[in-house]
């Protein structure tokens, strides 16, 4: 049950200390509530639709609330779709009229080394614009944010496996 760290400290694993934080605070907010000294500020909504609208009880109404958000993480999640397929819809459009290009060795030279910065610019956009972005580059970035892994090491290993997947 218990996992050490390796600075000796004991440690919970995450499965329990989940349960414990979920009880916690769960009593935490009614306890809250019962003291009559207000709520915390990630209840206070769910419950000023509990007071509005009685026949829901403040856990239904907390339900609902969280719900509300993680449709609105989906929806964006979707949109990250929706950007992979213009984007996929662009290869093609580009592969249409890419063949009216000089196609000698120093102009290939050229478009390799144009082709390059030109992607090195559009993903530190992409990076950095905050919005979803195509799934292939929304994949590593939330990995990172998940695992706490640095962003540079997770993209090069994603990259890389992309790249052994190709070879193989």
């Amino acid at each position: 049950m218990m996992e050490k760290e390796q600075s000796g400290k004991t440690l919970f694993r995450g499965e329990l200390a989940l349960v414990i934080a979920v009880l916690v605070n769960s009593f935490g907010v009614v306890l809250m509530l019962y003291s009559g000294a207000g709520i915390s500020a990630i209840s206070s909504v769910p419950y000023a639709f509990s007071l509005a609208f009685p026949a829901l009880t403040l856990g239904t109404w907390t339900y609902l609330f969280q719900g509300t958000l993680i449709a609105s993480l989906m929806i964006m999640y979707l949109f990250s779709f929706v950007v992979g397929f213009v984007f996929s819809e662009l290869l093609d459009v580009h592969e249409l009229w890419i063949d009216v290009l000089p196609y000698t060795l120093p102009w290939r030279v050229v478009y390799f080394v144009v082709s390059y910065l030109l992607i090195c610019f559009g993903i530190a956009l992409s990076n950095r614009c905050g919005l979803p972005i195509v799934p292939t580059d929304l994949f590593p970035r939330e990995l990172a944010d998940i695992t706490k892994v640095p962003y540079p090491r997770i993209k090069i290993g994603f990259d890389v496996t992309c790249l052994a997947i190709t070879a193989g």
